[in-house]
């Protein structure tokens, strides 16, 4: 099951990209369209001899060697296999994840979407010869070559998994039934002290998804790129929400906790989150609203001063070859990357929860990316508010 996954907006707004290299090949969405020039760092085109040891940083609940749980250990079997003894270090943010890169001490990190841009504008992540990752060739093809994970056609990473930000509600309190998030910014009062919601910067964007849905006269397109007209707006609706939240969360128990108690009845939470709350007799539902949701997608990244290159592409390859990625997301919670994975989940039933091949669904995803000045929606003559001042602003909307 998925462990803590903490999104703390700490001290890390000094480690953000202040500025990155003018310019924009103009477009949609894609990585081209980022404004992002990137040092100059070449992926290897070859693997040199196993160097016998990787250090990693990870999410907790990717990297297990069976400490935790004697029954839950991918680590073992690749040490044995590859001769790489693993090292890992648990991170509680991604704003830690990146402090901890710029020491040049890891060789790879498992980097989420408001990392991962950061990672490659400072040269501390290296692109990937994907290659040299032969379980890449079975990566869901809506996975790979994103925004995220990718600048203007180059590779900077492998795919892990991903999860979507849903909607769950309290089918016993909350009536009629909402299809909207609505129910947690203009409708909440009803619920006032009961709503919930995550405790990150980059729940932002959940604001801007929703209004980007409601108030077209703010023409956002992409929710972590917004102009400072547009992120005045979604801070001012979550300065509204916050009269009627009762708990920030970012401890997947603690929300599991609230939602049994009832201190909690509607906000956002992950697929696993409500699986659990309803094993243990809460009376939820989550689902995408109609608005769509926002996500996350965690994508292996190497390090541009990696001294174990060689063992962290090994890591790479096998943390999604499919018996692997299956136990990951299984034992996480969340959707795998491999395709094969599906069949080798213990619960037949898993990748269907998991949405893992829905296409269509996750379309309907926006999944967590890095706000950078450089308008990722491509434009030029505005710019964008970067990520160090949605940490400021997410103090100010906390109070």
């Amino acid at each position: 099951m998925r462990l803590t996954r903490s999104i703390q907006a700490a001290v890390a707004a000094a480690l953000l990209l202040a500025a990155t290299a003018c310019g924009s090949s103009g477009g949609g969405g894609g990585s081209a369209s980022t404004g992002l020039n990137p040092p100059d760092l070449k992926a290897p085109t070859k693997l040199g001899k196993p160097e016998g040891q990787v250090n990693l940083i990870a999410w907790a609940g990717y990297v297990e060697d069976g400490s935790n749980d004697p029954k839950v250990d991918w680590v073992s079997d690749f040490e044995k296999q590859t001769g790489c003894q693993v090292r890992s270090k648990v991170a509680a943010s991604s704003d830690e994840m990146v402090k901890l890169m710029k020491t040049g001490e890891y060789d790879a990190v498992s980097a989420s979407g408001d990392a991962s841009l950061r990672l490659i504008a400072s040269g501390d992540a290296a692109p990937v010869n994907t290659d040299l990752v032969p379980n890449y060739k079975d990566v869901f093809p809506d996975l790979k070559m994103q925004p995220w994970n990718s600048v203007k056609g180059t590779a900077y990473g492998i795919p892990h998994g991903r999860g979507a930000n849903l909607l769950m509600y309290n089918t016993a309190k909350v009536k009629p039934a909402p299809t909207s998030w609505s129910a947690v910014f203009d409708g909440a009062s009803p619920y006032k002290g009961h709503v919930t919601a995550y405790d990150s910067p980059i729940y932002i964007a959940d604001a801007a998804l929703y209004l980007k849905a409601t108030e077209p006269g703010l023409k956002i397109k992409d929710p972590y790129a917004l102009d400072q007209k547009q992120f005045d707006a979604a801070v001012d609706l979550l300065k509204q929400q916050n009269k009627n939240v009762g708990e920030y969360w970012s401890d997947y128990l603690k929300e599991v906790s609230a939602f049994k108690s009832g201190d909690s009845v509607i906000g956002t939470t992950w697929q696993v989150i409500a699986n659990l709350a309803a094993s243990e007799g809460a009376k939820v539902k989550a689902f995408v609203p109609k608005e769509g949701s926002t996500g996350w997608s965690d994508t292996w990244m190497v390090s541009a001063k990696a001294k174990h290159p060689t063992c962290a592409y090994k890591w790479l390859d096998w943390i999604v070859s499919p018996k692997v990625n299956a136990q990951v997301a299984e034992y996480f919670g969340e959707a795998p990357a491999n395709a094969e994975a599906c069949a080798q989940t213990s619960d037949k039933n898993f990748c269907a929860t998991y949405h893992a091949g829905d296409t269509a669904y996750w379309k309907r995803i926006a999944f967590w990316n890095t706000p950078i000045e450089q308008c990722l929606d491509g434009r030029t003559d505005v710019k964008c508010v970067p990520y160090a001042k949605w940490v400021q602003a997410w103090t100010e909307i906390k109070g």
